[in-house]
């Protein structure tokens, strides 16, 4: 067994379900962990049946009673402390993200970074859940506002960040009092598992009460359950925008709240003005990291005509000098996607590409030989196509990138959101009023908009999310906190008689 699971105390078989320090049996169906890397099994993982899924949320009610006694700050300090353990267990864990998953090691490193510095951030906010105090029009009245936790929240996560996206839902439910019931992918059982070790430590530590952190891995039956508890006040689903309509309407049908961060379809306007040498850098990181499978992915370039060619031109000489295999090997910049289902997918679009009327610049295909006997590595591939081609207004979850050409901004900008979807977006420009336009109302419609970086990537204070069929959540940064509490005005009457708001009479 490979020295990082040792480390992150991952066996040949493990318990997938966790309220805290227990770990119970499991009574659904073994998961099997295959690394898309090399084929190899890792481990394996026992999952949730209805009944185990009971008993978690049994205890997890329990422990949200008293949890929620907690002072802010004192849920803060568990956070703190569960921010040192991940710095404890950085390399561990990145590693494993990235034998499970597929990512590069440089990535999976990266996405433990974020789960540090999202606890960061939510350490300084268990003392800023700040409400507002307002005039009465009553004399003798005080009001305010407060922010209360909701309960249980539910998070369902996606396999290509089968760590980071998980904490930055559960680093602010915790600081806000609530508990949490995790459902990860099917697809990487053994990262849940591991970070509910980590936390595991902190917890014993701490006397945290048990049903705070849970996990619940299976399969969608599992996520049918959360949406449709209702006591599970909030879910929050990252993954696609099929999935997220069923889980919107699952918990939309019982008045509950959904956090949904779903696909995107994310694209750069390069414009005559743009830095030639850095939109080469974000085009090419952002179409072909994590092998296309971020959901801020960079699918479409939508390029000047007056610079197309020369764009085209160095994207096909970058893509040559792409070093694709074992990710683990920090010299390789692209890993394999995550299993054959999503090889498929990247051949059917590649097919439709061809039957729309597209033409390649750079070609795909499957890779064979010694280095990639899992299958499931894939040569990144560039498109010339039409923004209108119903493969383009699909997201492919692959390394495809579209390229086409523009010839006003007003049209870029009409292309670039003439797509269903509105999570991350950008335009490389030295002009000001082309940028300032691009951010402006009648610019971008995603819930990103950037400026001389690319699409893929977020800082963690800022909050992260989308529009349109990206479901309209928001993560991490700014006032994303509020989401997963409950706000409630106040009024004092401190004087010693009663009078009515807008100055009705009611006397006996």
């Amino acid at each position: 067994m490979k020295d990082f699971l040792k480390e992150l105390q991952i066996e040949q078989t493990n318990s997938g379900v966790s309220t805290g320090s227990n770990w119970l049996a499991g009574n659904g169906e073994n998961l099997v962990s295959s690394s898309p890397v090399d084929s190899q099994v890792i481990a394996t993982a026992t999952s949730a049946s209805k009944e185990d899924y009971e008993k978690v949320m049994q205890i997890a009610s329990e422990g949200f009673k008293a949890w929620r006694q907690w002072t802010a700050p004192a849920r803060g300090e568990v956070v703190r402390q569960f921010g040192e353990e991940l710095r404890k267990h950085k390399e561990a864990l990145g590693k494993l993200v990235s034998y499970e998953m597929g990512k590069s090691l440089q990535e999976g490193y990266g996405e433990v970074q974020e789960m540090i510095d999202i606890c960061d951030f939510a350490v300084g906010l268990s003392r800023q859940l700040h409400g507002l105090t307002m005039h009465s029009e009553r004399p003798n009245h005080r009001m305010y506002e407060q922010w209360h936790p909701l309960g249980i929240v539910g998070i369902i996560s996606a396999f290509n960040f089968p760590v980071a996206v998980w904490c930055w839902n559960t680093a602010l439910a915790w600081v806000a009092g609530d508990v949490c019931v995790w459902k990860p992918s099917e697809k990487v059982p053994l990262c849940s598992i591991a970070c509910q070790k980590i936390a595991q430590r902190v917890f014993e530590r701490n006397n945290v009460p048990e049903g705070v952190s849970c996990i619940v891995n299976g399969d969608y039956k599992i996520g049918e359950l959360l949406s449709h508890d209702k006591r599970v006040p909030l879910v929050s689903a990252t993954g696609s925008t099929r999935m997220g309509k069923l889980v919107g309407a699952a918990v939309g049908s019982r008045l509950g709240r959904s956090l949904l961060e779903l696909g995107g379809n994310n694209a750069i306007i390069i414009t005559e003005n743009a830095d030639i040498d850095s939109t080469l850098i974000g085009a090419v990181f952002g179409a072909v990291g994590t092998c296309g499978q971020r959901c801020t992915s960079t699918r479409r370039l939508i390029i000047h005509e007056s610079v197309y060619d020369q764009v085209k031109d160095n994207l096909k000489k970058a893509y040559g000098q792409l070093r694709i295999g074992d990710p683990l090997d920090e010299k390789n910049h692209v890993g394999p996607l995550i299993d054959k289902d999503s090889v498929n997918q990247y051949l059917n679009s590649i097919a439709a590409i061809e039957e729309q009327g597209g033409s390649f610049v750079v070609e795909g295909g499957v890779l064979e030989g010694e280095p990639f006997q899992s299958g499931c590595y894939v040569k990144p591939c560039i498109a010339e196509v039409k923004n209108e081609f119903p493969i383009v207004q699909h997201e492919t979850f692959a390394p495809i990138l579209y390229i086409m050409k523009y010839k006003t901004l007003d049209e870029a900008i009409a292309m670039q959101n003439d797509v269903p979807q509105g999570l991350s977006s950008a335009i490389m420009t030295t002009n000001m009023r082309e940028m300032e336009k691009f951010l402006s109302a009648s610019g971008s419609d995603c819930g990103i908009a950037n400026v001389n970086i690319g699409t893929s990537g977020a800082e963690i204070g800022g909050a992260f999310g989308g529009e349109k069929e990206t479901g309209g959540g928001r993560e991490s940064g700014s006032d994303a906190w509020k989401a997963y509490m409950r706000r409630q005005t106040n009024t004092i009457n401190y004087g010693t008689e009663l009078p009515l708001a807008q100055g009705i009479q009611f006397d006996f």
